[in-house]
């Protein structure tokens, strides 16, 4: 499926205004956040249709085909998100959709693929055993397959978050890295502007940075709360991408991730998923003016949740620095003020306050 990405395939920031183009009527922007606490700002993708931003790159894919003609039904191997993103696409557009889930795959997601109509397929224990499951239905049925990552209508749709990003102007964008699809995108849409753009993965899940190093070896991902990047293999396509654009590939421990996450949720009341919070926990190693993470999903099951809020207990934030001109006596202030406007004068509190009495009592 994605190792069978032609070598001639190119997708380029042209690529992605024109997908902003399409999705414009469809997709509003979702908005930006400034954790104080952190030191970063959030784009919430959390808050995005059916809770990510996968729904961008499936809605552009479907939006493309139909530009060229192919009304073919589609399949996709998914964890849940990028199946969700499909499911709401291919109801919103009236085509066919099969989404192959791994069987242990959240019950909120699978819940959400099936609430928009789409046939929900469960097949393996991990996304690549599902990815080759899917691959062989489309062959026996004519399907279209629509990788989640490694397809380039859908890396073009994804790289629209960046263009959202643009307006803010960050000088660094962190990213989570499963598949590299939404990297990519990102990527592709900031590098011109000068933005760094770093990449998150987690510990022992980090199949890009190992391919980005030469390492293509196919190795199983250990378990891990950010169920939406455990990709064993990574996409042809989306690496190419990433060794021109990515500037660096932060790897990011299970318990900071979890940390993270339950802080997000305690303090900045921002549910995320474990990919979702992944970027963020990776930015507090990346220093930056004007830094932003990419929250990019928000389909937590609630009883993981729940289980998280109870078992971890994040230590508080270091007390923020008072800034010198909040430091100065309040008497100090009222010279300063005077200077800064003389048609209003300082005065001594206890003659206002007579004054007020005064006039009050008149």
């Amino acid at each position: 499926m994605d190792g069978d990405v032609p070598t001639d395939v190119r997708v380029t920031a042209a690529d992605v205004l024109a997908a902003q183009a399409r999705l414009r009527r469809y997709l509003p922007a979702t908005p930006l956040h400034h954790a104080e606490r952190f030191g970063c700002w959030l784009k919430l993708e959390n808050l995005q249709r059916t809770g990510s931003y996968k729904v961008r790159g499936a809605l552009n894919a479907l939006l493309a085909a139909r530009e060229r003609g192919d009304h073919r039904p589609v399949i996709a191997a998914s964890a849940g998100n990028h199946a969700q993103g499909l499911a709401w696409a291919a109801y919103r557009l009236g085509v066919n959709a099969i989404t192959v889930m791994p069987r242990n795959a959240p019950q909120t997601k699978i819940a959400g693929v099936a609430h928009w109509g789409a046939t929900v397929r469960l097949h393996g224990d991990t996304y690549d055993e599902a990815k080759a499951f899917a691959a062989e239905l489309a062959e026996q049925n004519g399907y279209r397959v629509l990788s989640a990552f490694d397809d380039a209508d859908v890396i073009a749709g994804q790289g629209t978050v960046g263009l959202e990003l643009a307006a803010l102007a960050p000088d660094v964008v962190l990213v989570p890295i499963g598949g590299g699809g939404l990297a990519s995108g990102v990527a592709l849409a900031l590098k011109s502007q000068g933005v760094r753009v770093i990449g998150a993965q987690v510990e022992g899940v980090d199949s890009m940075l190992r391919a980005l190093r030469g390492d293509r070896t196919p190795c199983d991902p250990v378990a891990t709360l950010a169920d939406g990047v455990r990709v064993k293999e990574p996409g042809h396509l989306t690496q190419r991408l990433l060794a021109e654009l990515l500037d660096d590939v932060v790897v990011v421990r299970e318990a900071e991730l979890r940390e993270t996450l339950v802080r997000l949720a305690l303090e900045e009341h921002v549910i995320a998923e474990g990919a979702g919070a992944l970027a963020l926990a990776a930015g507090r190693r990346i220093a930056g003016k004007r830094k932003c993470a990419v929250v990019s999903g928000g389909n937590v099951d609630a009883v993981v949740l729940a289980q998280l809020l109870s078992d971890v207990r994040p230590r508080a934030p270091r007390r923020p620095r008072r800034r010198h001109r909040d430091a100065m006596p309040a008497p100090a202030l009222e010279p300063a003020i005077a200077t800064l406007n003389p048609a209003f004068p300082s005065k001594p509190r206890a003659a206002v306050v007579a004054r007020d009495h005064e006039e009050l009592t008149a």
